[in-house]
């Protein structure tokens, strides 16, 4: 998390096994690298071929070479197939193949659909953990149902798509490790079914599954009614309550008034943490619901197996050039077309998303079993936990904390134990514990539950 924060080292005060030397508080080099590497002429090239397939909608033409989504599909896996050879063969490229029967809303006949995954195996054999990245690849015009229309896609979602082909060029060069995937999903406009079904196999063949970060018109910094620019600043959404949330879930989220502190919400907080590393002069916006106002992403099924997930969008988007058919109306052109994007901003944010997914599959696995000691009254805190089980054992852990009206963590106490003791009482402050290595890459915080 934060290497920002105020640390706390050699206080008088009791942290057991506080380290003499903590881990690195400067940004990564090798992560900053992979940040510069991302290229806005790429980014801009991979848009302009995407929009050249007329239409990438769901029930578009598969058989084309030049036209409608299965020409785009077929690319986008070429394009993967490219990096994979750079790599020496260790991105392993796949469409992940998947029949919707018709569902008498936005699917008319059955149709087969794919995925387009590019698959980053970690170097650990013992590490076991998964990151997902995903845009989806499927365009649209106003009726979500005419698959003919020329729907260019540009923004929605073509920045998504070439964001995560990207990431995939840059990070593939590189070892990791735990395993990232990257993927292009279908079927987001007509009713999410590509993350559907990823989120499902995920869960149905119980992927260690930590973080999936999905990427949804994040590439235009003017916005629409009211007009507005804003190229220095990217949403982020998260979750609260988690959809999958057990009774005694809820009992133990009630007992530590956890609302603001899923998962997700602290995924979200993490990706807030990376890009002040690592983009400077760009700022994530941590927006504190689950997407906006009658809209959906990719992230949401994952949200509804139980995964920690987050969306990043622009910061103010223009509907003009979303869901339109292309025309001229009342001296304004609508439709989703290249020349409105921003591509400095769209590198930027792609920088993010590596940063994050660098961060995270670099760290160790989160501490297990974190609790807070309850049995006495005191003004005092005392947590416990264990380390992690499997992959890279940490060079400690960072005991985070913050007020309980704080939207983000304040401070922060390197430990080498697997244990605190600290003088600010646990009534009065949310905490936190993340593993970290001797490089200073930390996993996501886990909050201690209850202990007796």
């Amino acid at each position: 998390m934060p290497r920002s924060f105020l640390l706390l080292l050699g206080l008088g005060f009791s942290v057991p096994a506080l380290a003499q030397t903590p881990p690195a508080t400067t940004p990564d080099p090798l992560i900053r690298r992979m940040v510069e590497d991302v290229s806005e002429k790429n980014l801009r090239e991979d848009i302009d071929r995407l929009v050249s397939f007329g239409t990438r909608h769901t029930l578009s033409a598969t058989k084309s070479k030049k036209r409608g989504i299965g020409a785009a599909r077929r690319w986008v896996e070429d394009e993967f197939r490219k990096y994979s050879k750079a790599s020496g063969g260790r991105l392993k490229v796949t469409q992940d193949t998947f029949t919707i029967k018709p569902d008498g809303r936005r699917i008319n006949r059955p149709v087969l659909m794919a995925n387009v995954m590019a698959t980053l195996p970690g170097t650990d054999t013992s590490d076991k953990r998964v990151f997902i990245v995903s845009g989806h690849i499927d365009s649209r015009v106003t009726d979500v149902m005419n698959a003919t229309a020329d729907a260019p896609g540009a923004n929605d979602d073509g920045s998504g798509t070439v964001a995560v082909m990207e990431l995939a060029r840059v990070m593939s060069k590189q070892q990791f490790p735990a395993t990232i995937i990257f993927v292009a999903v279908q079927g987001e406009e007509q009713g999410l079914y590509g993350s559907t079904h990823l989120a499902r196999r995920a869960k149905a063949e119980n992927w260690q599954l930590v973080a999936m970060l999905n990427n949804d018109i994040m590439g235009s910094s003017q916005g629409h009614d009211p007009d507005l620019k804003d190229d220095k600043r990217l949403r982020v959404f998260s979750e609260g309550v988690p959809a999958t949330e057990t009774p005694e879930e809820a009992r133990v989220r009630r007992t530590l008034s956890s609302e603001n502190d899923s998962p997700s919400r602290n995924l979200a907080r993490y990706t807030r943490t990376a890009c002040q590393q690592y983009v400077p002069g760009h700022e994530v916006v941590l927006e504190y619901r689950p997407d906006r106002f009658l809209r959906g992403g990719d992230h949401t099924p994952f949200n509804q197996e139980g995964f920690t997930a987050v969306r990043f969008s622009e910061m103010n988007e223009d509907f003009r050039h979303q869901h339109q058919d292309l025309r001229q109306e009342n001296g304004t052109e609508y439709g989703d077309y290249a020349k409105y994007m921003d591509f400095a901003y769209l590198r930027k944010n792609t920088g993010v998303n590596l940063a994050t997914l660098a961060s995270l599959a670099l760290a160790p696995a989160a501490p297990e079993s974190v609790g807070v000691l309850t049995a006495q009254l005191t003004n005092r805190t005392q947590l416990q936990w264990q380390a992690p089980q499997a992959g890279e054992r940490p060079a400690g852990y960072y005991v985070l904390m913050r007020e309980t009206s704080a939207p983000e963590w304040q401070q922060k106490f390197f430990v080498t134990d697997t244990k605190a003791d600290l003088p600010h009482s646990k009534d009065n402050y949310i905490f936190g514990v993340v593993a970290v290595d001797a490089e200073g890459h930390e996993s996501l915080p886990v909050l201690p539950k209850p202990v007796r």
